[in-house]
Protein backbone atom coordinates (compact mmCIF):
# COMPACT_ATOMS: atom_id res chain seq x y z
CA UNK A 1 0.00 0.00 0.00
CA UNK A 2 2.94 2.00 0.53
CA UNK A 3 4.50 1.58 -2.55
CA UNK A 4 1.51 2.07 -4.48
CA UNK A 5 1.08 5.64 -2.26
CA UNK A 6 4.01 6.76 -3.44
CA UNK A 7 4.01 5.61 -6.97
CA UNK A 8 0.95 7.34 -7.03
CA UNK A 9 2.28 10.29 -5.42
CA UNK A 10 5.38 10.26 -7.80
CA UNK A 11 3.08 10.31 -10.95
CA UNK A 12 1.08 13.08 -9.52
CA UNK A 13 4.56 14.77 -8.56
CA UNK A 14 5.48 14.43 -12.77
CA UNK A 15 2.31 15.35 -14.16
CA UNK A 16 2.80 18.66 -11.84
CA UNK A 17 5.68 18.77 -13.23
CA UNK A 18 4.69 18.17 -16.62
CA UNK A 19 2.02 20.48 -16.24
CA UNK A 20 4.39 23.12 -15.25
CA UNK A 21 6.91 22.63 -17.77
CA UNK A 22 3.94 22.95 -20.40
CA UNK A 23 2.65 26.40 -18.71
CA UNK A 24 5.88 27.64 -18.61
CA UNK A 25 6.74 26.86 -21.71
CA UNK A 26 3.20 28.68 -23.38
CA UNK A 27 3.97 31.72 -20.90
CA UNK A 28 7.79 32.28 -22.77
CA UNK A 29 6.19 30.85 -26.12
CA UNK A 30 3.39 33.86 -25.29
CA UNK A 31 5.75 36.35 -24.05
CA UNK A 32 7.79 35.61 -27.77
CA UNK A 33 4.86 36.01 -29.32
CA UNK A 34 4.17 39.41 -27.62
CA UNK A 35 7.19 40.89 -27.90
CA UNK A 36 7.28 40.28 -32.30
CA UNK A 37 3.91 41.40 -32.29
CA UNK A 38 4.93 44.84 -30.45
CA UNK A 39 7.93 45.18 -32.60
CA UNK A 40 6.38 44.63 -35.70
CA UNK A 41 3.82 47.38 -34.29
CA UNK A 42 6.39 49.58 -33.68
CA UNK A 43 7.88 48.98 -36.84
CA UNK A 44 4.76 49.15 -39.09
CA UNK A 45 5.21 52.14 -41.17
CA UNK A 46 3.08 54.65 -39.46
CA UNK A 47 4.68 54.15 -36.29
CA UNK A 48 7.77 53.98 -38.08
CA UNK A 49 7.75 57.43 -39.89
CA UNK A 50 5.85 59.21 -36.77
CA UNK A 51 9.39 58.24 -34.86
CA UNK A 52 11.59 59.50 -37.49
CA UNK A 53 9.30 62.82 -37.51
CA UNK A 54 9.97 63.05 -33.82
CA UNK A 55 13.61 62.53 -34.59
CA UNK A 56 13.36 65.16 -36.90
CA UNK A 57 11.50 67.85 -34.91
CA UNK A 58 14.03 66.98 -32.65
CA UNK A 59 17.42 68.01 -34.60
CA UNK A 60 15.34 71.08 -36.07
CA UNK A 61 15.09 72.56 -32.61
CA UNK A 62 18.42 71.37 -32.19
CA UNK A 63 19.51 73.55 -35.15
CA UNK A 64 17.59 76.23 -34.10
CA UNK A 65 19.05 76.69 -30.53
CA UNK A 66 22.53 76.29 -32.17
CA UNK A 67 21.55 78.94 -35.05
CA UNK A 68 19.89 81.57 -32.29
CA UNK A 69 23.86 81.23 -30.38
CA UNK A 70 25.60 81.33 -33.64
CA UNK A 71 23.26 84.90 -34.26
CA UNK A 72 23.43 86.19 -31.05
CA UNK A 73 27.22 85.38 -31.14
CA UNK A 74 27.75 87.37 -34.81
CA UNK A 75 25.98 90.34 -33.39
CA UNK A 76 28.38 90.04 -30.74
CA UNK A 77 31.44 90.47 -32.66
CA UNK A 78 29.94 92.80 -35.11
CA UNK A 79 29.28 95.46 -32.18
CA UNK A 80 32.99 94.70 -31.15
CA UNK A 81 33.99 95.36 -34.51
CA UNK A 82 32.56 98.37 -35.18
CA UNK A 83 33.75 99.97 -31.72
CA UNK A 84 37.28 98.95 -32.66
CA UNK A 85 36.88 100.76 -35.84
CA UNK A 86 35.53 103.41 -34.58
CA UNK A 87 37.40 104.05 -30.91
CA UNK A 88 40.86 103.35 -32.78
CA UNK A 89 40.75 103.60 -36.92
CA UNK A 90 41.66 108.04 -37.37
CA UNK A 91 41.10 107.71 -40.70
CA UNK A 92 37.49 107.74 -41.88
CA UNK A 93 35.58 104.45 -41.24
CA UNK A 94 33.83 103.75 -44.92
CA UNK A 95 37.26 104.42 -46.18
CA UNK A 96 38.78 100.70 -46.49
CA UNK A 97 36.29 98.85 -44.06
CA UNK A 98 32.78 99.44 -45.39
CA UNK A 99 32.71 96.13 -47.74
CA UNK A 100 33.74 94.26 -44.83
CA UNK A 101 31.16 95.62 -42.50
CA UNK A 102 28.78 95.16 -44.88
CA UNK A 103 30.10 91.31 -45.46
CA UNK A 104 29.80 91.46 -41.43
CA UNK A 105 26.57 92.56 -41.48
CA UNK A 106 24.89 89.88 -44.49
CA UNK A 107 26.10 87.29 -42.36
CA UNK A 108 23.89 87.56 -39.54
CA UNK A 109 21.22 88.22 -42.41
CA UNK A 110 22.01 84.91 -43.42
CA UNK A 111 21.95 83.30 -40.37
CA UNK A 112 18.82 84.91 -39.39
CA UNK A 113 17.40 83.76 -42.75
CA UNK A 114 19.13 80.33 -42.06
CA UNK A 115 17.07 80.38 -38.53
CA UNK A 116 13.67 81.10 -40.43
CA UNK A 117 14.47 78.30 -42.79
CA UNK A 118 14.23 76.04 -39.72
CA UNK A 119 11.52 77.47 -38.03
CA UNK A 120 9.42 76.75 -41.39
CA UNK A 121 10.13 73.54 -41.44
CA UNK A 122 9.54 73.43 -37.97
CA UNK A 123 5.99 75.05 -38.25
CA UNK A 124 5.06 73.31 -41.09
CA UNK A 125 7.01 70.43 -41.55
CA UNK A 126 8.22 71.25 -45.18
CA UNK A 127 11.16 72.71 -46.25
CA UNK A 128 9.98 75.40 -48.10
CA UNK A 129 12.28 76.11 -51.47
CA UNK A 130 11.46 80.26 -51.99
CA UNK A 131 13.35 80.45 -48.34
CA UNK A 132 15.84 78.61 -49.20
CA UNK A 133 16.54 80.28 -52.58
CA UNK A 134 16.01 83.62 -51.28
CA UNK A 135 18.91 82.43 -48.34
CA UNK A 136 21.15 81.82 -51.38
CA UNK A 137 20.48 84.58 -53.18
CA UNK A 138 21.42 86.54 -50.21
CA UNK A 139 24.89 84.52 -49.57
CA UNK A 140 25.77 85.03 -52.87
CA UNK A 141 24.65 88.89 -53.12
CA UNK A 142 27.19 88.82 -49.69
CA UNK A 143 29.75 87.44 -52.41
CA UNK A 144 29.35 90.10 -54.82
CA UNK A 145 29.28 92.53 -52.13
CA UNK A 146 32.50 91.70 -50.98
CA UNK A 147 34.19 90.72 -54.03
CA UNK A 148 37.79 91.91 -54.39
CA UNK A 149 39.62 92.31 -57.99
CA UNK A 150 42.36 92.73 -56.71
CA UNK A 151 42.37 89.02 -55.51
CA UNK A 152 40.02 87.29 -57.64
CA UNK A 153 39.63 87.19 -61.50
CA UNK A 154 36.96 87.86 -63.95
CA UNK A 155 36.00 84.04 -63.63
CA UNK A 156 35.04 84.56 -60.31
CA UNK A 157 32.47 87.10 -61.07
CA UNK A 158 31.20 85.56 -64.01
CA UNK A 159 30.92 82.17 -61.85
CA UNK A 160 28.95 84.77 -59.41
CA UNK A 161 26.90 86.27 -61.92
CA UNK A 162 25.81 82.78 -63.20
CA UNK A 163 24.85 81.69 -59.41
CA UNK A 164 22.60 84.68 -59.31
CA UNK A 165 20.94 84.64 -62.54
CA UNK A 166 20.18 80.78 -62.22
CA UNK A 167 18.97 81.67 -58.15
CA UNK A 168 16.90 84.60 -59.59
CA UNK A 169 15.38 82.24 -62.57
CA UNK A 170 14.12 79.62 -59.88
CA UNK A 171 12.87 82.08 -57.25
CA UNK A 172 11.13 83.26 -60.46
CA UNK A 173 9.53 79.59 -60.79
CA UNK A 174 8.57 79.01 -57.48
CA UNK A 175 6.94 82.37 -57.17
CA UNK A 176 5.00 81.58 -60.17
CA UNK A 177 4.00 78.30 -59.26
CA UNK A 178 3.02 79.58 -55.43
CA UNK A 179 0.67 82.34 -57.49
CA UNK A 180 -1.31 79.65 -59.37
Amino acid sequence: MILKNSLALTDYKLYIDISLFNSNSRVTMSRKRTFFQSLTHWFSDENFLMILEEIQVAIAKTLSIAMVIIIIVCCGQLIVYLAQKLLTDSSLIFKDSLFEIFGLFLNVLIAIEILENISSYLKKHVIQVELVIVTSLIAVGRKIIIFDLDKKGGQDLIGLAIAILALSISYLIVRLHHSK
